[in-house]
């Protein structure tokens, strides 16, 4: 939320009066989306973080008007992104850790997704269809071989990285660490890579479109598993990615598609596991009012406008989900500072 959101709200609250602002301002959220985009792909952060510190030296640095740098920085400052004292920009220390490219935390990058003309084009062009329609109309994201997860899985590596690993690491803690591993949707492959990192000698099989799996067996090259990294390109649902599995991710894939058809696809989950074999799934997860953590809470959305029947899922669902498939239940823990969290079927 802007500050004049803020303000808005407050003098709601106070009594001074009804006012438009809050909507107006949720009206022009595109400028927020705008300008984080060109900050990025000028590359302001990347110079204010090498030392250029006003409008002359940073349109210097990125090859930019000096007046375009100083809206654009001025805006970037009023929504907290960067600091001004004295006409003098610096980073945030949010900014510095994650907007730096230079940072190991980097990742700005996520704006070749997030704000990429096929999912701003999917939420903009016809708002009102998708409410009407109850979802997308077509298949809109979860077309097969659709290319829009060739730049998700460009893009969104770093967002992924910390709670990958950390997920890797406990596997690898787990007193029989699992040597067939099977990674559905994999993506970038960053989830099947961490465990196959963490866990020597683990077999890692990946499912996702053939496009995809080569951006992931790339990956899984330069992380030493290439040799141990397995692509089954197709269709999860239709696809034979085989059976005795000591360990099935499904990574940020059930909100794309309705209770029912979740349900099926870990019902082929479970059949597909050695004895004792395990299932985790990383999810954002609403609250039963549906109004938050904050970004599960705005999930939905993004899944109305960009899948025919995707959305959050609560905990109950979840859970639901877990016991028509055949599995005792689900247990959820949060995973901060992410917005998501662990599932494990149990």
């Amino acid at each position: 939320m802007s500050n004049n959101a803020a303000v808005s709200e407050t003098s709601a609250i106070s009594g001074e009066g009804p006012s438009p602002n809050l909507f107006i301002d949720t009206l022009m959220g595109f400028q927020k989306t705008a300008a984080a985009r060109a900050a990025v792909e000028v590359g302001v952060f990347k110079a204010i973080a090498a030392g250029a510190d006003d409008a002359s030296a940073i349109a210097s640095a990125t090859s930019s008007s000096e007046r375009g740098v100083e809206i654009l920085c001025d805006y970037l400052a009023f929504l907290g992104l960067l600091q001004k004292r004295d006409g003098r920009y610096g980073l945030t220390p949010s900014s510095a850790v994650f907007l730096d490219p230079e940072s190991p935390a980097y990742f700005g990058g996520v704006v070749a997704f997030l704000a990429s003309p096929e999912i701003l084009g999917l939420l903009l062009d016809d708002p009102a269809a998708y409410v009407r329609n109850g979802g997308a109309v077509g298949l809109a994201n979860i077309a097969p071989d659709n290319p829009i997860w060739i730049k998700f899985a460009s893009a969104m590596t770093p967002l992924m990285a910390a709670t990958a690993d950390e997920v890797g690491e406990r596997v690898a803690a787990w007193p029989r660490p699992p040597r067939k591993v099977l990674d559905i949707a994999a993506g970038h492959g960053r989830w099947g890579i961490a465990v196959g990192k963490a866990v020597p000698g683990s077999e890692v099989y990946a499912v996702d479109w053939r496009a995809v799996l080569q951006l992931a067996g790339r990956n899984a090259q330069e992380a030493g598993i290439g040799a141990r990294y397995h692509p089954v390109p197709g269709s999860a649902f239709d696809v034979d990615w085989g059976q005795g599995y000591d360990l099935v991710l499904v990574p940020h894939f059930l909100h794309h598609f309705d209770p029912e058809t979740c349900a099926g696809l870990l019902r082929k989950v479970r059949a597909s596991l050695a004895p004792g074999g395990q299932v985790l799934a990383i999810e954002n997860v609403v609250s039963e009012d549906g109004l938050s953590p904050p970004w599960p809470a705005a999930f939905s959305f993004l899944m109305l406008a960009t899948t025919p029947k995707g959305e959050a899922f609560t905990a109950r669902e979840y859970d639901d989900m877990a016991r028509a498939a055949g599995f005792n239940g689900v247990t959820i823990e949060a995973m901060p500072p992410a917005p998501h969290s662990l599932l494990t079927f149990q």
